[in-house]
């Protein structure tokens, strides 16, 4: 089995969030997709298996499988457009979020995603002593988004990951208007076994839309401020939707023998 190791959200090898791309003829057991990813010790691994229509992608953390990942799917965008379709400007993933449709544009590769009403909700005191700093509003979409007074306490903070984990919300994004993009944020998703997600592009499809709302602009840069960092390129299309643009570069290819067939392409 072909594994690909891609960071995405980056040109630079070694920034931007490394994913794992399996590419298969057949699905292997959920219990070795499950391991391969504990392995990897990644924030996400990919895998894909050609169907008649496009293209069944699954994402799996060191902890669990989850229901949608962006800097995992556009790594798997940039692996079947350059390795196995490249005559191809676009590629249709069958998810659990739908069908994920990604565009090659340029150097960039477009995802388009969906968005999440926001609800917002009190700030607690468990908040703060979690993240170290008083949040100024909270909003809980399909994960928690907290916003923060300025862009320092966000790129400074060190949360209690313990205390994190008490918190609702799958996970815990932090978030504060940018100087030199439009909003600089952070992930924290102790819950799925993942410290800090070095670049999040589905935490993206509730902050950029938050910073839309709040900035009155459709189209938002942002820049994920993670020892790694990344940019993001975000833009509101309307009817529930977000494309989400970013970069890719190759580290690695390997080949996974531990428990598959030998002859699996």
């Amino acid at each position: 089995m072909k594994q690909y190791i891609v960071d995405a959200f980056t040109a630079s090898p070694f920034s931007g969030n490394p994913a794992a791309v399996c590419v298969m003829d057949r699905w292997p057991s959920e219990e070795f997709m499950m391991k391969l990813a504990m392995e990897n010790n990644l924030s996400e691994t990919a895998y894909i298996v050609k169907e008649e229509a496009g293209y069944h992608l699954r994402w799996f953390t060191p902890g669990t499988e989850v229901e949608l990942c962006g800097h995992a799917t556009l790594a798997s965008a940039f692996v079947i457009l350059n390795y196995y379709e490249p005559d191809s400007e676009a590629v249709q993933f069958n998810t659990l979020s739908g069908t994920l449709t990604v565009k090659r544009k340029g150097s960039l590769y477009e995802m388009d995603f969906p968005t999440y009403e926001l609800k917002e909700i009190p700030v607690t005191d468990e908040m703060e002593h979690a993240f170290g700093v008083r949040p100024v509003r909270a909003v809980l979409g399909l994960d928690l988004v907290c916003v923060f007074e300025t862009e320092d306490q966000v790129r400074l903070m060190h949360p209690d990951q313990e205390l994190l984990k008490q918190i609702e919300g799958r996970i815990q994004n932090a978030t504060a208007a940018g100087t030199e993009t439009d909003c600089v944020s952070r992930s924290f998703c102790p819950k799925l076994a993942i410290a800090e997600d070095p670049v999040c592009g589905s935490a993206h499809c509730q902050i950029a839309d938050y910073w839309s709302k709040e900035l009155g602009k459709r189209e938002i840069s942002a820049y994920q401020a993670s020892k790694r960092g990344g940019y993001l390129h975000c833009e509101l299309t309307g009817n529930g939707r977000i494309a989400i643009s970013g970069e890719a570069v190759l580290v690695a290819v390997s080949d996974i023998v531990a428990g598959t067939d030998h002859n699996q392409q």
